[in-house]
């Protein structure tokens, strides 16, 4: 065979597999996501005028969606995931926290794993990312910063950053003076402290990436603890106890989502600040070894904090409008109406409303006999509250 036909053989070659990678780029995101980010259809149901009137016409904050782990782009309307920008417009949104994901182990589950595999290698190679994201949970938690940023930027104002109290304030005002226009404050926080990768001096690399809440950890043991769903079921490390410190300083928010009890306990006796679950229920509502147990939730609260209810089965029993609505009003019982909140883990590889149905949740604790005063707390004012004193000053 002459040099000639070798080399254009190896050209087709060439040809061939980019067409094949550009075919499996635009194919597999979306019908992966389609697969673990499954809806639940309400779209038969609809809230009453009294409903949608309140919807409009309150404060709303979700602590919890990994809209950002995906291939899309959350200023544009989509007909599959959770939430994207139009869609939480429609539902009266005013503030998102924006979660990024890491890792994630292989058969991930509740009750046990190790971290000595992770699903989100593969899927971050079949999303195109950076090559430096392929091999670094950190470079995966500055790109989706860095996602969330173009997004802001490419939003012709409807989503703005809002990384300290005076950001807060602005918003707040604008939102107030017109509420026709219905800006969303974006926040940044991490599902779990891996990216750091051991290194202290990480926590102010993400920081300044825009980062004001970080959990501990996910569903895996860390450098800096153990997690509810790990293998060891311990408290606080020496890295662990020096990144609260870190924490704390900086005036990042710490999330307790996923961290074991013991750890849990330990973070919320030696930070000087009130920490917050950003998407669970309650151990005492739904049983699952995904919530934490009601005396710990108390203890949470009791030092200021607040626990967001998440939308999902794992977490509250039963995924359905009625469903969130008995377990924010559990919540309500158990820690009071200053301290409930919503995490909804939309986009999570969960399975869920979506955020066009959401109003129905206000519909549902307003046929529940939910004061109209407590609802606004809890879909947002505590959030507000909470943020306007433990965000940074600027």
């Amino acid at each position: 065979m002459t040099q000639g036909k070798i080399t254009k053989i190896g050209l087709w070659t060439l040809v061939i597999l980019f067409v094949l990678y550009a075919a499996f780029r635009i194919i597999a995101p979306p019908m992966l996501e389609k697969s673990l980010n499954k809806r639940l259809d309400y779209s038969a149901q609809r809230p009453s005028a009294t409903a949608t009137t309140l919807q409009a016409d309150m404060t709303i904050m979700d602590w919890h969606t990994d809209s950002l782990l995906w291939d899309r782009n959350i200023n544009e309307r989509s007909d599959y995931g959770h939430a994207d920008i139009p869609r939480l417009q429609d539902a009266g949104f005013d503030l998102m926290m924006f979660t990024s994901v890491t890792k994630s182990p292989s058969g991930q589950n509740i009750e046990e794993n190790t971290g000595d595999s992770d699903n989100i290698t593969a899927l971050v190679v079949a999303q195109g990312w950076p090559i430096r994201t392929w091999g670094s949970l950190l470079e995966r938690a500055l790109y989706q910063a860095e996602k969330l940023d173009e997004a802001v930027a490419d939003s012709n104002g409807e989503l703005r950053w809002v990384r300290n109290k005076l950001e807060l304030t602005a918003l707040m005002a604008e939102r107030s003076a017109n509420p026709a226009r219905r800006t969303i404050g974006a926040l940044m926080g991490a599902e779990g402290a891996h990216p750091l990768e051991g290194d202290i001096g990480n926590i102010d690399r993400m920081f300044f990436a825009g980062y004001r809440m970080m959990g501990i950890t996910h569903f895996f043991d860390n450098e800096l603890a153990g997690s509810l769903h790990g293998v060891s079921n311990a408290g606080l490390t020496e890295f662990g106890r020096a990144a609260i410190k870190r924490f704390d300083q900086l005036e990042i928010i710490i999330d307790l989502a996923h961290v074991s009890e013991p750890a849990a306990r330990e973070i919320t006796a030696l930070s000087s600040r009130p920490q917050v679950v950003s998407h669970t229920g309650f151990k005492g509502h739904c049983n699952t070894d995904r919530n934490f147990t009601d005396d710990l939730m108390k203890a949470i609260a009791d030092k200021g904090g607040l626990i967001a209810v998440g939308f999902w089965e794992q977490a509250i029993c039963t995924p359905t409008p009625d469903g969130i609505a008995d377990a924010l009003i559990y919540g309500i019982g158990l820690v009071g109406e200053d301290h409930v909140v919503i995490g909804s883990d939309w986009d999570g590889s969960t399975t869920s409303l979506t955020a066009e149905d959401f109003p129905l949740v206000t519909e549902a604790l307003l046929v529940k006999g939910v004061p109209e005063a407590t609802i606004r707390k809890i879909m947002g004012g505590n959030s507000v509250n909470f943020l306007g004193r433990w965000l940074p000053v600027r």
